[in-house]
């Protein structure tokens, strides 16, 4: 059956891994009614604003270990991470 090798898979093909449910973890945060409240303070900070600033970070850290962990799962050449011109090194627009 054609396609079911890894290696023929084309380069836009949408690869599914466990991993990207990492990602709903800073969806988390636009839940307002867990954060809309005053307490408990740090460093005289409000919880609604401390808790907005950690969650940049957990964001982060969050889509880091994802592309880590998929990192094996991309296409090798691809487009998005051939460099445009292999002389200079720079991963700037895909060939065209």
């Amino acid at each position: 059956m054609a396609g079911t090798d890894p290696s023929e898979r084309s380069h836009n093909a949408l690869i599914f891994s466990p991993w990207n449910l990492l990602l709903l973890v800073p969806l988390l945060m636009l839940i307002t009614a867990w954060f809309n409240k005053d307490g408990p303070r740090l460093f005289g900070m409000p919880f609604f604003y401390w808790y907005q600033f950690a969650f940049v970070f957990v964001g982060v850290a969050c889509v880091w270990i994802v592309f880590a962990a998929t990192k094996h799962l991309r296409a090798p050449g691809s487009p998005a991470l051939t460099p445009a011109n292999p002389d200079e090194g720079d991963l700037g627009e895909a060939r065209r």
